[in-house]
């Protein structure tokens, strides 16, 4: 686990564990990370227009997991993504894009009998609504047989979400006996209410969440799925005392982490504001915010760099109306993370240009 480090707060005192299975996490070293989960082909109207009056589609790719997947391969980390698609064009589109992002995709397998899932957007004023096609999807029959896959070998974290609990009962089976594994765990929470129609969500996801190594949750999804009483990120860790590593995301204001589940640990939270961002679109910016975090964890980051990588990521997401954007360059982000904090809080994305980088229109005309 990183150490403690200036600007780190220590808690008042170690929480006992929920259960027995000790929330340290080791050295990760040079394995990959593995992203567990279902990519779907994705309908978007184009240009942008409500579905009912769309002259057109633009036929895409969706999946949180393989969101974090492609960023982790943005940073460098050594990834795999596993899943299933159907034997159709949709799957075979799906694996090609995120193959092409730099990800092993050689863990991801074939359904002949079931479909790729799909989505399509539906674009509002007041907002985007999404309508899922994936009821017995390739991905929905994956089971806890796909932590027996060669894939899986020599991982040094899984990444899970809540998502995939709610696919199917295997699906949510995978994920209780990943949790059960010898392999550290990371879990979005990821909370999509079309996809909880029982009511359900609430109890699973807290249960799944307190289980893993290293938690992401976002407040407002917090309050949403656990009531309106947590008021704060303390009020979520003190609801989820389990993972050795909890990251609370506050919107655009900041994310906290807080540390020291094991026993005989040091209990440590760290808040590092996020940057002043002109958003473009809001989609992928959860999943880029935990690759980004992932991706310093990996390399043995300092908390407060883990943090501030997690939101440089996430402003790359932010800046694009795909799920997917452009990193700044590796050494500007270096530049970032080693910057000090007051340096840190007056960061706004896009950045104005400094004073000495050449102005590219200039020399194009000289």
């Amino acid at each position: 686990m990183p150490p403690a480090h200036p600007g780190t707060t220590p808690d008042d005192a170690a929480r006992p564990l929920p259960h027995g299975r000790a929330r340290l996490l080791p050295d990760l070293g040079t394995g990959p990370v593995v992203c567990v989960g279902e990519t779907m082909a994705a309908l978007v109207p184009d240009p942008v227009a409500p579905l009912a009056t769309a002259a057109g589609l633009a036929l895409a790719v969706a999946g949180a997991e393989s969101n974090v997947a492609m960023y982790l391969a943005d940073h460098a980390v050594p990834v795999r993504w596993v899943s299933a698609v159907g034997d159709d064009p949709f799957g075979a589109r799906v694996r090609a894009e995120v193959a092409g992002r730099g990800v092993d995709v050689t863990g991801v397998r074939t359904d002949p009998a079931r479909p790729t899932g799909l989505l399509v957007k539906d674009p509002a004023p007041d907002g985007t609504r999404v309508h899922y096609y994936r009821r017995g999807s390739a991905a929905s029959a994956l089971g806890p047989d796909l932590l027996a896959d060669p894939a899986l070998s020599g991982a040094a974290l899984l990444h899970l979400t809540g998502i995939t609990a709610a696919l199917s009962p295997s699906c949510r089976a995978l994920l209780d006996a990943a949790l059960d594994g010898p392999v550290p765990v990371s879990f979005d929470v990821n909370h999509r209410r079309a996809l909880w129609r029982d009511g359900s969500a609430p109890a699973v996801l807290r249960d799944l969440a307190d289980r893993a190594d290293v938690v992401f949750v976002g407040l407002d999804e917090a309050q949403d799925l656990w009531g309106a009483s947590l008021a704060a990120a303390q009020d979520v860790r003190a609801l989820l005392p389990g993972p050795a590593l909890l990251v609370v995301k506050d919107g655009p204001r900041a994310a906290t982490a807080f540390t020291g589940a094991a026993p005989g640990a040091t209990p440590v939270t760290c808040t590092v504001p996020a940057p002043r961002v002109d958003v473009v679109e809001p989609v992928g910016a959860g999943d880029a915010f935990a690759a980004g975090f992932l991706a310093a964890l990996h390399r043995g980051e300092p908390l407060p760099r883990c943090l501030r990588l997690a939101h440089l990521t996430a402003a790359a997401a932010l800046r694009v109306p795909a799920d997917h954007g452009p990193l700044p360059p590796a050494e500007r982000i270096a530049a970032l993370l080693a910057a000090s904090d007051d340096a840190w809080s007056r960061l706004t994305v896009p950045e104005a240009r400094r004073a000495a980088e050449p102005d590219p229109e200039a020399a194009a005309t000289h």
